[in-house]
């Protein structure tokens, strides 16, 4: 594949991957609107948020099996046509509890989005290109928490929470348009793929014996969370705790969210000089360094807002060299159940994304110390995993 029509199908890729988070991060400024509206609280329109989390972790255990049967665009489109339909039908709520549910099928459908774009990377790409590629993924992912808070508050100051769900529903469809025109047919379907529940609890099962694949899933996974449970808290930790204005707080997302990118883009340049496994060792024993620190002096009142900054920074840096050398070492393995094996790291980071959520909201949100437990949790029990994993594994990659 020529160089031009590697960046467009990277472009694509990484695309139908933001698709999720973008709705995630889109419609945060809304939820006083949407309270208002519905006449409910922000308590009550945040479940809608934790139903997504959930739709998007349980459906990409759905699309893995349909990705290996069908071929990759036949489910992806189903999924696109599925969530243009939801986020139409968002237009027209008149309960919060209608809400809720819609953004639960919502995610069901731009979790075929998520399952296939890191699908198609194990597809097209050789596993030597595939960590440079998810960096690449990440650089467009990452984009959704700096750019949609701060697209969606003009939307919704302009024309109301319901404009965030039609320019998702606008996104969709040409994402859709894309990937039935330019996205490569690489894969060819396996109709001996049975959708039997014993057929695929078995292939899943297959999938989660390999220890590359528990390994670096799970490490991805747990520090991924730690992610989560930031999105999660920030607007309480940095506006109501230290008290940063609406605008302040867009910039201070905004520029985590391209530290994290930096990262990830330096990892694709240390890729040349140095293994993904090296890497995320290195880089899971900063974060572990990292988070204790964080948890420290978050315990002994030590923290103001510049130093709180700084240690999430850090945090997140480190992630950007984690989560692409782990993802590509977790589906290395796999040819023919790559969708499968997608699929459940797809699902294990949601689902460990939706606990770190919960547990932050029954922390208290208003203090550092909540968010920095949780971090210096996460990164020591991924480097335990990994200490472990790493006997079962004879060979590289």
């Amino acid at each position: 594949m020529d160089r031009s029509k590697a960046f467009l199908v990277i472009l694509l890729l990484g695309s139908l991957a933001a698709l999720g988070p973008f709705s995630i991060d889109m419609y945060l400024p809304g939820f006083n609107a949407i309270a208002n509206d519905l006449h409910s609280d922000v308590a009550k329109v945040s479940l809608s948020l934790s139903s997504f989390f959930i739709g998007i972790s349980a459906g990409q255990l759905l699309y893995g099996p349909l990705l290996d049967k069908y071929g990759r665009k036949k489910p992806l489109l189903f999924g696109l046509a599925l969530y243009i339909l939801s986020s139409l039908c968002c237009l027209f709520v008149h309960t919060i509890d209608q809400l809720i549910v819609l953004r639960f099928v919502q995610a069901i459908g731009s979790c075929a989005a998520a399952v296939a774009a890191i699908t198609l990377v194990r597809d097209i790409f050789s596993v030597e290109e595939s960590p440079k590629v998810f960096s690449s993924l990440l650089l467009v992912i990452a984009l959704s928490p700096m750019l949609a808070p701060t697209a969606g508050g003009y939307l919704i100051v302009a024309f109301g929470w319901q404009a965030v769900f039609i320019f998702l529903g606008i996104m969709a469809v040409l994402m859709m348009l894309a990937t039935f025109f330019w996205l490569p047919g690489s894969y060819q379907p396996d109709p001996s793929y049975s959708l039997k529940p014993k057929p695929i609890l078995t292939n899943f099962y297959h999938v989660l014996k390999k220890p590359n694949f528990y390994t670096y899933t799970l490490i991805s996974g747990i520090t991924f969370s730690g992610l989560f449970a930031y999105v999660s808290s920030s607007p309480a930790i940095f506006m109501e705790h230290y008290h940063v204005s609406a605008t302040g707080y867009g910039w201070i997302f905004a520029i985590l969210a391209a530290f994290f990118i930096g990262c990830s883009q330096i990892n694709s340049l240390i890729l040349k000089y140095s293994s993904s496994q090296k890497i995320v060792v290195r880089a899971l024993v900063f974060q572990c360094l990292f988070g204790i620190l964080f948890a420290i002096s978050a315990v002994n009142n030590w923290l103001d807002l510049y130093s709180t900054f700084a240690f999430i920074a850090l945090f997140m840096g480190c992630l950007g060299f984690i989560n692409p050398n782990a993802s590509a070492l977790s589906l290395a393995p796999f040819t023919k159940n790559a969708g499968s094996a997608s699929a459940l790291m797809g699902a294990l980071q949601m689902g460990l994304g939706a606990v770190a959520s919960a547990v932050i909201s029954l922390l208290a949100l208003d203090i550092t110390w909540a968010l920095a437990l949780l971090m210096s949790a996460a990164s020591i029990l991924a480097l335990c995993c990994l200490a472990i994993g790493r006997r079962k594994i004879s060979t590289p990659g």
